[in-house]
């Protein structure tokens, strides 16, 4: 008896009309109960299977329509240009531009990821730093790696109101920009503006925006109680009395 043959472009046409299936699903569809059979087929039309879900669900490189991140997803299944969760893990983890930590990467992949960033550590594929009480994974090559850490350092040490890990600007041209817009203040309002962030920063608050802005800590302390006790000057930048004293001229006699 000759054996039964099953054409891949069943598969397809399958996958084309659902997006995505299950291995059952496939098995059906192509009328073979084998998931030998099954495979072989779908290597034919170069499939993926997803990252999320325990890799349970697969599609067709031809139906992803992938974002700038290499990912798609149909029906809350997650598929990448990068294969598996591991291979996908690492490459965003090696083109960051300031490294992972693990709940952001988390939250870019939609899955739980401490487990994948483990295997990479073990087996030498990213590399991990601690920062901020936190691990921060960043790419094992050292020069790439160092890059991460410095970036990653100067958006931490930034005080201010918007977190600028969320933004699409550079570390240190929003902290010219700050400085900038810092800088047009007068005395009063720099002080304020110190003791606003202060406000947001909370303990060590004082300190940190010292350093940061060039001031003593004691002037944005001083800020901070003028907001919290409403006594801000609205006529006139300095109390009376502050500031130089006037240069008396002196006339030749």
């Amino acid at each position: 008896m000759r054996a039964a043959s099953f054409l891949p472009h069943a598969l397809r046409e399958s996958l084309l009309g659902s997006k995505i299936a299950t291995l059952d699903e496939l098995k059906l569809a192509l009328g073979s109960p084998v998931d030998v059979t099954v495979f072989r087929k779908l290597k034919l039309l170069d499939y993926l299977t997803s990252y999320s879900h325990r890799g349970r669900y697969y599609t067709l490189r031809e139906i992803a329509r992938f974002g700038a991140d290499g990912l798609w997803s149909h029906h809350s299944v997650w598929f990448s240009r990068q294969g598996t969760l591991l291979a996908t893990a690492e490459a965003l983890v090696n083109h960051s531009s300031q490294g992972y930590f693990a709940a952001e990467l988390a939250q870019a992949l939609h899955v739980e990821v401490h487990d994948a960033l483990r295997q990479l550590v073990e087996q030498h594929r990213i590399s991990r730093q601690p920062l901020a009480g936190l691990y921060l994974y960043t790419s094992l090559d050292p020069a790439s790696r160092q890059r991460q850490l410095l970036r990653r350092r100067s958006v931490q040490a930034l005080p201010t109101l918007v977190d600028a890990s969320l933004l699409e600007v550079p570390p240190d041209k929003l902290k010219a920009a700050i400085i900038l817009f810092y800088s047009l203040l007068n005395e009063q309002q720099r002080r304020l503006y110190a003791g606003l962030e202060s406000l947001q920063l909370g303990h060590g608050g004082d300190q940190k925006l010292a350093e940061f802005l060039g001031l003593d800590a004691h002037t944005v302390a001083r800020g901070r109680q003028q907001l919290l006790q409403q006594d801000v000057t609205f006529d006139r930048v300095r109390k009376t009395g502050g500031g130089r004293k006037p240069v008396e001229k002196k006339h030749p006699s």
